[in-house]
């Protein structure tokens, strides 16, 4: 084993690319327009650019394994030979991709978020029939590839506790079976990992442990004990780095640092490096650029952690405070920003660059301890207080009220069907997009073919017999981008992509000053739309929550006063569609749930005002005017009582590709619910006899009157051809269940 970690490194890097080459790759590959060759040669491209580039930006430690064709979780679920039998097929790649995306008729495995963040991760499915067998392939030809470059790089691997937290029981699995239950099998697993990293020569491997920053109980705790444990007594193994983030250790620590383990990664921007005392005789990498947000780090703060941590713990290194996977590649490039917005910013280069820095500025200073040197929790800092004064969100009628209200007014029948919101996003139309930002068409131009869009999606839906139509949302980019581009207060990016999965990239706009509204944004679509059929067509806007979730915001103000600033916005929208005669409105939330802070002392607070938000941004409505919300992949059953008090009188969650686990918990739910029947992330189209059998499992738990029948999400991922397909089979479902109902 070596004994020196590196003087600086980064916890991951973002790996689609700067301009989305994996993207591009992977969306050939799975159409049939590439074979594998191609597919391998762009990701080892993007690879080996990433490793030169964090060589020369002066970084000591390079990690590898953290390129993934789809989502690390999944790589360590081959890597453990966890695939469960159904997936497997004669082609690694096609059982890889099968899992992540479903494969003839087969459903694909569950997918939800990386802890608080708009990430998404397949989630692993472990029994206790589950055969474990290592698979070191992957990380084995990374650390050979990097070392043909002349790089020694650091295995980055998600570590045990976290991979079984994570993982969700199998359906054979008995009652009270839980994957850690398996923590031991898992465990000799890595294990034998470690040995062969080790014969390759490798001196360092990083497991990622995020799961030990959110509560845990004494025995899960035990459990990364007896892990670590195990581990750091092995004869023959590289040096052990356990990364934490998106938070404090907390209790963890203290059981960390009384395992063999060298090295420990600590989050000192979101975490305090509270108890960092027990880590002495330890390498801390602490985290003190942040891996979540694009600001300029604060030279002389994070210098000055750096150096209490040294004082304290003994031997530091710079890090990140968590993998760089959640920011764009490099800020250089928005030469369209304001100049004065644009220096306060650093993506993924300019924070290893900072990384670097600061590297240097930690070796110059002299002495263990310089006056003003502290750990985050240690600072004091004074932020404005709330401005935003009292909203209240009480101002609608009682939801039985309501609901016979919009029965009379909606006259809808029995288990109507309608879609999440948007529609294929076609060639056509992104490339009068694209033609618009070039200057190679006019406004009337490209609004003309947005129209035609419009007319199309309507015809479509009255064909196929929905009940509740969307107009599709053609001149829309992204539910968060569009609004941000019609706020004050934010900035939108050109080359600022961030993976969310597999090849879906989001640009997140960037949330600088205070948020307003200066005309409507959604109205004069929506209008037109409704113009073209008599039946309902909804309005649809994004949520104050998850317009900031989805941004990066800015740092000088409580969360609670910028999202209350954008509820503002949304109420304004919300009366405006209702004058212009629109009566159902749908008020999005996918990110409510991802926002809840993984700490259980802080989730009352946050849901609280969370909640006072949205139904300030709603209650405006009348009675008749029917509020819709949606929740995605998100864990929304968690939450359930929260979303209840939400007060919208239709909310469609998730339920397909997680089995319907929401209808387990919705006995107390009081409203209108669309569970979702066709999952959308997939390209497999589900049959009329599926969503039927899903329909009728909901039921047993939703009374008739009450239930929704919808997909999980919006359209814009999939083709025309899957879409009308999927849709005439989801309408056929309600259709005969309805009769049966009557």
């Amino acid at each position: 084993m070596t004994s020196s970690f590196p003087a600086s490194t980064v916890l991951g890097y973002p790996r689609i690319g700067p301009d989305r080459e994996l993207k591009r790759a992977l969306e050939a590959y799975w159409e049939g327009r590439a074979d594998r060759r191609d597919l391998e040669s762009t990701a080892r491209s993007l690879r080996e650019d990433t490793w030169r580039r964090l060589a020369g930006l002066g970084l000591d430690g390079l990690p590898s394994n953290t390129f993934s064709y789809y989502d690390q979780v999944l790589d360590t679920a081959v890597l453990l030979g966890a695939v469960p039998e159904r997936y497997r097929q004669a082609d690694d790649l096609a059982t890889y991709f099968a899992m992540a995306r479903g494969a003839d008729g087969l459903a694909p495995l569950r997918m939800t978020k990386w802890f608080d963040t708009n990430y998404h991760y397949i989630v692993p499915e472990i029994g206790p029939e589950t055969v474990f067998s290592l698979d070191a392939a992957k990380p084995l030809a990374e650390v050979r590839e990097a070392r043909a470059l002349g790089l020694e790089t650091r295995p980055v691997v998600v570590g045990p506790v976290t991979f079984l937290l994570l993982a969700q029981a199998s359906p054979d699995s008995p009652d009270g079976f839980a994957p850690l239950d398996r923590l031991d099998d898992v465990v000799e697993v890595y294990a034998r990992l470690l040995a062969d990293l080790a014969a390759e020569g490798v001196g360092w491997v990083q497991l990622d442990e995020p799961a030990l920053v959110a509560d845990r109980t004494p025995a899960e705790l035990a459990a990364a004990g007896t892990a670590y444990r195990r581990l750091g007594r092995l004869e023959h193994r590289p040096a052990l780095l356990v990364a934490s983030y998106f938070g404090d250790l907390g209790d963890a620590l203290p059981v960390l640092a009384g395992t063999p383990v060298e090295a420990v990664a600590l989050d000192l921007v979101r975490g305090t490096g509270h108890g960092i005392e027990a880590l002495a005789g330890k390498t801390v990498v602490a985290g003190v650029v942040s891996g979540r947000d694009v600001w300029r780090t604060d030279t002389d703060r994070a210098l000055a952690t750096l150096l209490a941590v040294r004082e304290r713990a003994g031997r530091v290194a710079v890090g990140t405070s968590c993998s760089l996977l959640h920011v764009p590649y490099d800020v250089e490039r928005e030469t369209g920003l304001d100049p004065s917005l644009r220096e306060r910013l650093a993506f993924a280069e300019q924070k290893v660059a900072e990384v670097a820095g600061l590297t240097r500025l930690l070796a110059a200073a002299s002495g263990p301890h310089l006056p003003g040197s502290h750990l985050p929790g240690e600072s004091v800092v004074q932020g404005r207080p709330p401005a935003y004064g009292r909203r209240t969100g009480q101002g609608r009628a009682p939801y039985p009220v309501r609901a016979a209200a919009q029965a009379e007014h909606l006259k809808l029948p029995l288990l109507p069907v309608t879609t999440i919101g948007s529609f294929p996003q076609t060639g056509a139309l992104r490339g009068a997009r694209a033609a618009l930002a070039a200057g190679e068409i006019g406004e009337a131009a490209y609004e003309s073919v947005v129209r035609t869009e419009i007319e199309r999606v309507i015809a479509l839906q009255e064909r196929l017999g929905l009940d509740v139509l969307v107009h599709g949302e053609p001149e829309r980019n992204d539910m968060v981008q569009y609004f941000a581009e019609h706020l004050d207060g934010f900035a939108v990016t050109r080359h600022g992509w961030v993976q969310s999965y597999g090849s879906r990239c989001t640009r997140p706009p960037i949330l600088h000053g205070d948020v307003g509204r200066s005309e409507p944004i959604t109205v004069r679509w929506a209008r037109f739309a409704q113009s073209l059929t008599s039946k309902p067509v909804k309005g649809m806007l994004t949520g104050p929550v998850t317009i900031v979730a989805w941004s990066f915001v800015r740092d000088d103000l409580p969360l609670r006063e910028v999202v209350l600033q954008v509820a503002d916005a949304v109420r304004e929208e919300v009366a405006d569609l209702e004058e212009a005669g629109i009566r159902v409105i749908q008020v999005d939330e996918p990110a409510l749930r991802e926002l809840v802070p993984l700490r259980r002392a802080e989730q009352d607070t946050y849901l609280e005002w969370a909640v006072a938000a949205y139904r300030w941004a709603t209650s405006g409505a009348s009675e008749r005017t029917q509020i819709h919300t949606h929740l995605c992949y998100s864990d929304a059953d968690q939450i359930l009582a929260a979303i209840d008090a939400l007060d919208a009188d239709v909310t469609s969650i998730e339920s397909a590709r997680s089995r319907g686990r929401v209808l387990g918990v919705v006995g107390g739910f009081s409203r209108g619910l669309g569970p979702g029947v066709y999952d959308i992330h997939s390209p497999r189209v589900p049959g009329v006899d599926e969503v039927e059998g899903l329909l009728t499992e909901a039921l047993r738990a939703v009374p008739a009157e009450r239930l929704w029948v919808n997909p999980d999400c919006g359209l814009k991922t999939r083709s025309y051809e899957q879409v009308e397909a999927a849709l005439a089979n989801v309408a056929e479902a309600a259709a005969r269940l309805r009769a049966r109902h009557a």
